[in-house]
């Protein structure tokens, strides 16, 4: 999905909800356990609930990756059954050096087919420019997470300069790709950095984890951090997917997407 498509949606839907397919096995609905792949009963009827209200949804490949080839095979089909009018994103915090991250590129962008993937940065352009080869696919590199130990590294001081390290990240990285093919992970935890973020990437995308909860709220992330084309994908994860333990679970979730969507719907305005 390019970002002309994305803006697009945002504004068709009032929306830029995205939901956190972060999908454990232990926590979905027992009556699903009967069914030969609960995991992805699961999704697909969270999916079918939320897309209208919803524009992107985010895989975290670690709940998949946990249960072995059988976990991956879920991920792949809901991958698959994802429909092409969502932005699709591989939560999988992928960085390694060139070579590799071509491999992981092409298993991401290739065979999976989503249109983005989670890195971090640390190991440098070797770890991004791989993935801006591909055509309208997304880089969405981890600047500052919502996370608590997050101030372990992310806000230090750089001894030469006034930067935090994540802005140093911010400018650096910034200039490897451009706004149609870079995104940056923020939390929501995190609102009170957004209008400086905004001075270093003012009309890059920003992917906020970290609303509900974490304790984000969709007011301050707007107040800080929309440009004109919202510039804004805000994830709900275990507020919405986790919204009921019973068999109405899919309905319990529409619901709690429908919530977030009218909040959004006042910021995100032609």
């Amino acid at each position: 999905m390019d970002r002309s498509q994305l803006v697009k949606t945002i504004f068709e839907k009032r929306s830029c909800l995205c939901v956190g397919l972060d999908t454990d096995i232990q926590k979905i609905p027992k009556h699903l356990s009967t069914l030969e792949d609960p995991v992805f009963e699961f999704n697909k009827a969270i999916i079918d609930a939320t897309l209208p209200f919803s524009v992107a949804y985010k895989i975290n490949t670690a709940f998949y990756e946990a249960s072995g080839s059988a976990g991956w095979k879920s991920l792949e089909k809901t991958a698959a059954y994802l429909p092409d009018s969502v932005f699709k994103i591989a939560d999988a915090k992928r960085g390694d050096i060139g070579n590799t991250t071509d491999m992981y590129a092409k298993a991401f962008f290739e065979h999976l087919n989503f249109d983005s993937v989670t890195i971090a940065p640390y190991m440098g352009s070797d770890s991004i420019t791989p993935f801006l080869k591909y055509k309208d696919k997304w880089a969405i590199i981890l600047a500052l997470t919502s996370n608590a130990s997050s101030t372990d590294f992310q806000l230090k001081k750089l001894s030469d300069s006034d930067n935090s390290l994540y802005q140093e990240v911010l400018t650096l990285t910034s200039a490897m790709g451009n706004i149609s093919n870079l995104m940056y992970v923020v939390g929501a935890t995190k609102a009170s950095e957004l209008k400086s973020i905004r001075k270093l990437v003012p009309d890059h995308f920003l992917l906020i984890p970290g609303v509900g909860a974490q304790g984000g709220t969709v007011k301050d992330v707007f107040e800080g951090g929309a440009n004109k084309d919202c510039g804004l994908l805000i994830n709900s994860s275990r507020g919405i997917i986790y919204a009921s333990k019973g068999e109405d679970f899919a309905v319990k979730a529409a619901q709690e997407a429908k919530l977030l969507q009218k909040e959004m719907e006042s910021f995100v305005t032609v």
